[in-house]
């Protein structure tokens, strides 16, 4: 969300997206603080009716976030590439990353590259700061993998990297 303010001074015609972005990042925020509750203890116990409710939950964040993350890869991030200078991108990165629980954000890091194409996915990751980017490469993809599975008995897991 720092790079929205800075977009829409620097490339008005922008303003609409912008709005928009915005908006389904409080979606995004809102669907995340309904996640949790459930997650939480659903780590702990596996219970089917937690895991109903959190494979209903992540459907609909999963659902939102396609839409959002093609719509910013397509229409934002072009923009922003032309009109943030290297310094301010990399400030980006750190106040995104500064948003999110560590432990959660590794393993959310499967579902954010599962809704990518294979390219866009390599893209977002060289994105991604070396620390996470091997944390996800120890643990994450595995436990992204054992979340996607439990919650989603019998469907193909997507693939990440």
């Amino acid at each position: 969300m720092l790079m929205y303010p800075q977009l829409a001074g620097r490339a008005p015609g922008c303003a609409l997206h912008v709005a928009q972005m915005l908006e389904q990042h409080r979606q995004v925020r809102v669907r995340l603080d309904d996640i949790e509750p459930v997650r939480r203890p659903w780590t702990e116990t596996a219970d089917k009716a937690a895991s109903e409710a959190l494979t209903e939950r992540y459907e609909d964040l999963s659902n939102l976030l396609k839409v959002h993350l093609r719509r910013e890869v397509t229409e934002v991030i072009p923009v922003v590439d032309r009109v943030l200078n290297e310094k301010e991108m990399k400030a980006v990165g750190e106040h995104g990353i500064g948003q999110l629980d560590k432990k959660f954000l590794v393993s959310y890091l499967g579902m954010v590259l599962a809704t990518n194409p294979p390219q866009d996915r390599k893209e977002l990751f060289k994105e991604i700061p070396p620390p996470i980017r091997l944390a996800y490469r120890l643990v994450g993809r595995r436990m992204y993998r054992r979340q996607y599975s439990t919650l989603f008995p019998g469907r193909r897991i997507p693939e990440t990297l």
